[in-house]
């Protein structure tokens, strides 16, 4: 995993801070390799880190497109492969799609991805998590503001 991925990880922390690890909600390993395998790609990672950002509002796809500068079909492929991956979520608004960050998505993906730690106890993490988020801002600041 790059620092861009870990960074990703934790930019989305803010939005969901408490993990729920309810069962009924599981996401299994063939839905976590689709999850983290719609990430593996820099488009949608970029993708996924825009929406992110821009929170439950969302934006429409050309934008996305017209953002990221990637041609709109390719943009249109995309959002397909993230929003199976139950990572965004889109809504029609007049003729424009819309795309947000399926908070639910990516909480169960969170929640998989920390859920043995510390050998089963997961909320032994907490301070790891949230030490890192106190850090974010610092780390964001030595690597140029990059995102």
């Amino acid at each position: 995993m790059t620092r861009t991925h870990v960074a990703t990880l934790f930019a989305i922390f803010p939005l969901i801070v408490t993990v729920d690890l309810d069962n009924s909600r599981h996401m299994d390993l063939t839905r976590a390799t689709e999850a983290l395998g719609a990430l593996a790609q820099e488009s949608r990672l970029k993708v996924f880190r825009l929406l992110v950002r821009t929170g439950p509002s969302g934006m429409a796809a050309g934008d996305i497109a017209r953002k990221l500068t990637v041609p709109h079909n390719t943009m249109s492929s995309h959002l397909a492969v993230l929003a199976r991956a139950r990572l965004i979520s889109s809504r029609k608004d007049g003729r424009s799609v819309i795309y947000a960050v399926n908070l639910e998505g990516t909480r169960e993906l969170l929640a998989f991805l920390i859920e043995d730690c510390c050998r089963g106890n997961p909320h032994l993490c907490a301070s790891l998590i949230e030490s890192t988020l106190v850090e974010l801002p610092t780390i964001r600041a030595k690597k140029g503001g990059a995102q």
